[in-house]
């Protein structure tokens, strides 16, 4: 098994070398990452003894927009940290610079040649393809990769885990672009891309992010990296051609521009069209040497991305030497971007983490792998390169390391990507660039930078995201539609349905359309609100000879076979998991129909008015008023005095005579006059509420019917109609579970009334279930012999179907809603729809009766001014008894009786005195009070003068 693997890992080796189109095929054999063991101590370096000088490598194309970046900022990086005594204690940093060429072919033979020189840190390469090649002999030799420009998000997988980004992947950059393309209010985007790891991967990931904003790529245009002027041209007259007009280019800076010099002379650069660039574009402007004017001629209005850096003295402090750097091929600001700052800060990671690796005795030494041996007569020199055996701890040494850079905090997350990615969103006018905002990972779009929201709660929400406005191309501000009707001469496709009743929304005609009626003049009301013309032609759906299945219609617009729908079609649940429907611009739901008789006299009438409740209540609070009344007036008024019989009449008689306010005993107690005078309130209300519900029953034309819902219907056998062609066969057999044998399909109106007409047992039908807007037609025609009998047991409206994520349906909902502001769809709606004055429904006694809901707040306020009277009452009695004790009858008790008896007769004559006091009047109880008091003087007055006599002279 040994031997398997160490030959298939040899072959995949010796592919690498030979074969150039190698690069852009995954290997088929993971190589092992393991440290190969020491053939022999000669061939290792101890690892004891610091050495002088540290061997790292770079590996990038030098002529190109990043290269002429990068190459004097790493020679200058590698100064800065020679003359730096902080760092590394006196070791020299010494790099080996190998150009690539932009191929694959040469960045496979330029690293081989690299590791000969027991490189400890590779540095670069630039391109994404080149990258994913080299990484490979990095993970055989052990020797971390530090890109600062390779983006392309799949280089972050676990084949490459030497590989560590020292910039932003491409998959921030594509989630930015998916932000930007929602922020603005656009679905679908054209993706113009290079065809190879880089363009490929990037365009892979904005496909997913948009997805995840109901967003998607329309269409990927992609051409090769050396392709012709007349390749981009014949791309470019092929998007032109289609729906989208946002365009997303993602490309390489050395060859990107031609793209936006084909479009201008195409007219692509004109109002109406968005162009969308990756970060390319502003390295590409930033390093410039002076501005183009036909260059930024045909940028303008185009929207970039930028890597952000945020402000420091660090970095203003480069960008002053930046002119003069000793490296660079000419003096003045040419040829910075930001790679620079990426590359720059790749020399100092390496730095810091070597010094770290060697302050914590890390092993430096080199040993030969056995899998890596030139076969015979071979000229590969494979022997020749060595695995470093401390390279996997410098890569864990890497991954910890955090410090400030020129392009801000270098500190590595849990996937290996740079913390904090930001982007400037920058827009091409005049001769250069504005920025208009900024895009953060953590915040998304902002105004102000993003390291400023750091220490803040996220806050991704929509009503946080700011930008400035754009000036888009054409020179304009108003945000571009996004979207045209294809350039193909082909219109709009819209079914109309062919139906054979209710005509008035909409049927046949002989017009140049073909169509009219209601919904056909709503839907041409809103278009021609549209700021831009919409070529249409209208094709009839069905045979006339009946309605056709609405559900069809709608399948038929999914799968492409028209672009849109226009008629009476009901927004259901299943039609909207298939195509977008537009804002309703019809209210609709289920209604039942049936006929109706009027309703015979009642002699019984006169209870109607109030619920069973009502009666009860009201009748109980007339007797308990009385009673309390009673007792309140009992002790003062001779009126409410007598017999018991007879008080108990004028009880019953004074709590009924208060009905008619005809009670002719007077209230003489102001307690009981302040309990009358709130029952007499509460009575005017009950007699005026009761006389006034009492009058609409007698008076309005009742009207009643069998069937009293759609609860009914489901209970009974009867047949139900239902108007062909509608969605209710499959509500109310999948639903409500009504047996579709129960269902009759009718055509029209009068196929209505001969049903209804037949009832049930003739051969008819027992109701009618339809929606709202026909029922209301229905119902005007027939004379008021059929009403609507319960409610809408649906909630629903009427719109214009599209295809899944057209534009047009969100314009046509705008403009539906500004028919509705105006008046102009209720004038159409009047056009085609009149009603008679006859009502839709029959009167609902049962919902007419006055229940105790209504009055329960009058009970609680006389049922409170009772308690409270009572209560009143009760304390002046108990007060004046216990200022009359009839103590003398007690003592002459307690002489006679036994001892064991005597505290029964005094509680049992207590209470009856308590009863007599009560009985009493008022007048007597107060004479007895005052003779009470007078005896007592004059007892008090002999006492004092019998103690005067006893005392001595």
């Amino acid at each position: 098994m040994e031997e398997v693997l160490l030959i298939s890992r040899f072959m995949t080796r010796t592919l690498i070398l030979l074969s150039l189109w190698f690069m852009w095929v995954p290997l088929g054999v993971v190589c092992s990452t393991g440290n190969a063991s020491a053939s022999s101590n000669s061939s290792s370096a101890s690892s004891s003894l610091k050495p002088n000088v540290l061997n790292i490598g770079a590996l990038f194309t030098f002529n190109s927009v990043i290269g002429r970046a990068t190459k004097p900022a790493l020679q200058t990086a590698i100064d800065d940290v020679n003359s730096d005594p902080n760092i590394l204690n006196g070791i020299e940093l010494k790099l080996f610079l190998h150009d690539t060429n932009c191929s694959g072919f040469a960045g496979i033979e330029e690293v081989l040649q690299l590791m000969k020189s027991d490189i400890v840190v590779v540095i670069g390469p630039q391109s994404s393809g080149i990258a994913h090649v080299i990484s490979h002999v990095v993970n055989e030799l052990h020797v971390p990769l530090l890109s600062f420009g390779a983006t392309d998000p799949t280089l972050s997988s676990l084949q490459y885990p030497f590989f560590l980004r020292t910039t932003h992947s491409d998959y921030f950059q594509m989630y930015a672009i998916a932000d930007l393309v929602h922020y603005f209010g656009w679905r679908e985007v054209i993706a113009i891309f290079v065809d190879d790891d880089y363009g490929r991967s990037g365009i892979s990931v904005l496909g997913d992010a948009l997805a995840k904003k109901r967003g998607k790529i329309s269409y990927k245009a992609a051409f090769s990296p050396g392709d012709p002027k007349s390749k981009i041209n014949d791309l470019l007259v092929e998007v032109n051609l289609m729906e989208s007009r946002v365009y997303v280019v993602h490309v390489n800076p050395d060859t990107g521009l031609d793209i936006f010099s084909v479009a201008k002379a195409f007219n692509m650069m004109d109002g109406g069209y968005v162009w969308i660039a990756t970060d390319w574009l502003p390295s590409y402007l930033d390093s410039m040497e002076a501005v183009d004017p036909n260059t930024m001629n045909i940028l303008q209005g185009v929207v970039a991305l930028r890597h952000y850096t945020p402000d420091s003295n660090l970095k203003r402090s480069f960008m002053s030497t930046w002119n003069n750097l000793k490296y660079k091929e000419s003096a003045g600001p040419a040829g910075f971007n930001s790679y620079a700052f990426y590359a720059y800060d790749s020399v100092w990671l390496a730095a810091h983490a070597l010094d770290d690796f060697l302050n914590e005795g890390g092993n430096l030494s080199f040993s030969n792998d056995p899998s890596l041996h030139d076969a015979r007569s071979s000229m590969l020199h494979l022997s020749s390169l060595r695995v470093f055996n401390g390279g996997q701890q410098l890569l864990q040494t890497l991954l910890r390391m955090n410090f400030t850079g020129l392009s801000g905090q270098i500190q590595f997350n849990q996937d290996k990507h740079l913390v904090h990615p930001a982007y400037d969103v920058l827009n091409v006018v005049g001769t250069g660039t504005r920025r208009i905002g900024y895009w953060s990972n953590y915040s998304h779009f902002s105004i102000v930078p993003p390291e400023s929201l750091y220490t803040k709660p996220a806050n991704i929400s929509t009503g946080s995201q700011h930008l400035y406005s754009v000036i888009w191309p054409g020179e304009t501000t108003a945000i571009p539609r996004g979207w045209v009707f294809p350039n193909n001469g082909q219109p709009l496709r819209i079914a109309v349905p062919n139906r054979v009743g209710y005509k008035e929304f909409v049927s046949k005609d002989n017009s140049p359309q073909g169509v009219r009626g209601y919904c056909f003049d709503v839907f041409e009301a809103a278009i021609n609100l549209l700021p831009y013309a919409v070529p249409r032609t209208y094709m009839l759906f069905g045979d006339g000879k009946r309605n056709p299945s609405y559900n069809e219609l709608v399948t038929q617009v999914a799968q492409n076979k028209y672009d849109a729908a226009v008629g009476d079609i009901t927004i259901v649940m299943n039609r909207t998991k298939i195509v977008d429907f537009t804002q309703p611009y019809m209210e609709s739901g289920l209604l039942v129909v049936a006929p109706v008789k009027e309703a015979k006299s009642n002699p019984w009438a006169f209870l109607k008015p109030f619920t069973r409740e009502m009666w009860f209540v009201t009748a109980a609070f007339f007797l308990l008023v009385g009673a309390v009344v009673w007792i309140l007036e009992h002790r003062i008024n001779h009126e409410f005095r007598g017999p018991p019989s007879q008080q108990l009449i004028t009880i019953l008689w004074f709590s009924f005579s208060t009905m008619f306010f005809s009670h002719r005993e007077n209230t003489v107690s102001t307690l009981g006059r302040l309990v009358l005078i709130i029952w007499l309130f509460v009575v005017l209300i009950i007699n005026s509420s009761y006389t006034a519900s009492l009058t609409s029953i007698l008076t309005v034309q009742q009207l009643t019917s069998g069937i009293q819902g759609i609860d009914s219907l489901i209970s009974s056998s009867e047949p139900i109609g239902i108007q062909d062609g509608s969605f209710a066969l499959n509500y109310l057999v999948d639903e409500l579970n009504i047996a579709e044998s129960r269902i009759v399909k009718l055509k029209n109106p009068e196929a209505y009334l001969r049903a209804l007409d037949l009832g049930p047992k003739r051969g008819g039908v027992a109701a009618i279930v339809d929606e709202l807007p026909y029922i209301e037609l229905f119902l005007s025609n027939t004379n008021c012999m059929y009403k609507t009998v319960g409610q809408e047991f649906t909630k629903s409206g009427w719109g214009f179907a599209f295809q899944r994520d057209s534009p047009l349906a969100v314009d046509l909902s705008t403009a539906i809603l500004q028919l509705s502001e105006n008046g102009d769809l209720q004038k159409i709606h009047d056009k085609w729809l009149t009603h008679s004055e006859c009502s839709m429904q029959i009167n609902q006694v049962d919902e007419n009766k006055l229940s105790l809901s209504s009055f329960w707040g009058l009970f609680l306020i006389c049922g409170i001014a009772c308690l409270l009277a009572l209560i009143v009452f009760c304390y002046r009695v108990l007060t004046q008894y216990r200022r009359y004790s009839p103590e003398d009858e007690e003592e002459e008790v307690e002489e006679i009786e036994p001892s064991r008896s005597s505290r029964r007769s005094i509680r049992s004559t207590s209470f009856k005195n308590i009863i007599d006091f009560v009985d009493r009047k008022e007048i007597e109880i107060r004479e007895m009070l005052k003779r009470k008091n007078s005896n007592d003087s004059k007892q008090q007055t002999n006492h004092n003068s019998d103690g005067q006599a006893s005392s001595p002279a």
